[in-house]
């Protein structure tokens, strides 16, 4: 797809954007290192790089970016080359997914880093948006090393794994407040930055194969490999069942009783190689409407 892309200087100004809503990206539950700002942009941070994003009519700003940058970082990570239109079109027309893409139409898959990917969603099991965030931010600024001050707010890189495995496990749980899940960061730092898993093969390997070598490592099963696959290594024929996409597939498309296989291979055979985005938005329809809380509170 063409971009209407022009240079601001100190921001990028992306013309006509439709397929692109800051709020529905970052508030979807598939990154956790972003800020809502007091004038409702959002900043994040990737690559060591800091973008502020905000739409503005029809059109969306990057800012904190020069085109050079932009095109070597922001563009991929955003995967700004992608015609989320067409995969719209191309999604099964049921009610449920009708509703869902209009309800989360602005959302984009990004592209992010593997190893945090990885780690962050270890950290995700069993846990909440919030803590999550406040986890792996606090893992950065212990950890890490200070990027630069945005808006009144202190940026810091996410560890290596080299880093991460050689903490003690007992230290990293009571730093980054993560509990059990320390135990599996650490080990699994340690398998990544002695080889013994190489997430960069992931790229190269088909999505079994690649799922495969994920749940080697600690602390990762079928639905967290799965997140990590779709997030950080662009396999978008995988679907990710959390408590809020197993609700809405039992409650709108199977049953109550529906099990997690059941519900992955009617989501392999419905969405096929689109099921990463049918699972955004069913994943985020579901969650902000509450859908299946209601039988499961009575």
């Amino acid at each position: 797809m063409d971009l209407i892309i022009e240079d601001n200087g100190n921001e990028i100004v992306v013309r006509n954007m439709e397929d692109l809503e800051p709020k529905h990206i970052f508030e979807c539950g598939q990154a956790f290192r972003w800020h809502k700002e007091e004038d409702g942009s959002y900043s994040a941070i990737h690559r060591n790089g800091i973008i502020n994003v905000r739409r503005d009519g029809r059109d969306i700003v990057f800012s904190n970016t020069d085109l050079e940058t932009f095109h070597g970082i922001w563009y991929d990570y955003f995967d700004l080359a992608r015609d989320y239109g067409r995969i719209k079109e191309q999604l099964p027309k049921d009610s449920t997914m009708v509703k869902a893409i209009e309800f989360a139409n602005g959302i984009r898959i990004l592209r992010q880093e593997p190893f945090e990917t990885t780690v962050s969603f270890i950290i995700s099991a069993n846990n909440h948006i919030q803590r999550i965030r406040k986890s792996i931010g606090l893992i950065s600024r212990n950890y890490g090393e200070f990027i630069t001050a945005y808006r009144g707010r202190d940026y810091y890189s996410f560890p290596n794994a080299e880093v991460l495995a050689e903490l003690d496990a007992g230290e990293l749980e009571t730093v980054s407040k993560i509990g059990y899940r320390a135990k599996y960061v650490v080990e699994t730092s340690k398998m990544i930055a002695s080889g013994e898993v190489d997430l960069s093969r992931i790229f190269q390997l088909p999505t079994v194969a690649g799922k495969e070598q994920l749940m080697r490592l600690p602390g990762v099963g079928p639905k967290v490999s799965d997140c990590i696959l779709l997030f950080a290594f662009a396999k978008e024929d995988v679907f990710p069942i959390d408590v809020w996409v197993g609700r809405v597939m039992r409650h709108l498309y199977l049953d109550e009783d529906a099990k997690f296989k059941d519900i992955s291979t009617y989501a392999e055979e419905r969405f096929g190689n689109l099921a990463g985005f049918a699972q955004q938005y069913l994943f985020y329809y579901a969650r902000e409407h509450g859908i299946g809380r209601e039988k499961r509170n009575k």
